[in-house]
């Protein structure tokens, strides 16, 4: 492998691994490179994101790698994260909701467990709409965060309390989390919802670097 398809394929790791970066070792083992010569390309490419005057830069966290927007730049991230256009519920921050809506109080882990995916950037999303808040705190190791949902969740979704959600039926081959998310999506009334971009968790992350 040449040198420049290297860093191409490093710079598209780091872009798929989000916040969470990747370590010199875990990437050596993905493009079967030492790690001097993965350094060595992670260290070119952070040269020339600087020297080219990207908006975006590599970062190193905690030992690892990641690829991340401009602080100087957080003042239109935050125009663009809390822009009226962006209005609507992403599928998985629906998803998430549904979860929070039917199980609540609930944490983060179980939401996760529930999902299969990360859960902090859909909680970030409606905790800022105000759509849910934490209502305690569970009794486990760490006393995580118990999620549960607001008023305005109830004044957005039309219902006078909780208790009027709308009753998933019982199949034994039915998806709890795809019935519950179809229920509350017809109860919004909307014929679709926006995708989230993969590039929202760095607009937050890069947001949150700024304060």
């Amino acid at each position: 492998m040449d040198f420049p398809a290297l860093k191409s394929i490093i710079e598209g790791l780091l872009f798929l691994s989000g916040e969470e970066g990747l370590g010199v070792k875990q990437l050596s083992e993905i493009v079967d490179q030492r790690p001097e010569v993965v350094t060595d390309a992670l260290e070119e490419l952070k040269r020339e994101y600087t020297k080219q005057g990207r908006g975006l830069q590599i970062l190193k966290i905690a030992g690892n790698y990641q690829m991340g927007t401009l602080p100087e730049h957080a003042v239109y991230f935050e125009k663009l994260a809390y822009s009226p256009s962006r209005s609507s519920l992403s599928q998985a921050a629906l998803e998430t909701l549904s979860i929070i809506a039917y199980r609540q109080p609930i944490t983060r882990v179980e939401i996760e467990e529930i999902r299969g995916v990360k859960a902090e950037r859909a909680l970030h999303t409606l905790t800022s709409k105000d759509l849910i808040e934490e209502v305690g705190r569970a009794d486990a190791i760490g006393r995580p965060i118990l999620y549960g949902t607001t008023k305005a969740f109830l004044d957005y979704f039309g219902l006078g309390t909780i208790k009027d959600l709308p009753e998933p039926s019982v199949f034994e081959d039915a998806d709890p989390l795809e019935e519950e998310t179809q229920l509350l999506f017809s109860k919004l009334g909307q014929n679709m919802f926006e995708e989230e971009s993969s590039g929202e968790a760095l607009v937050d992350n890069e947001i949150n670097k700024a304060e």
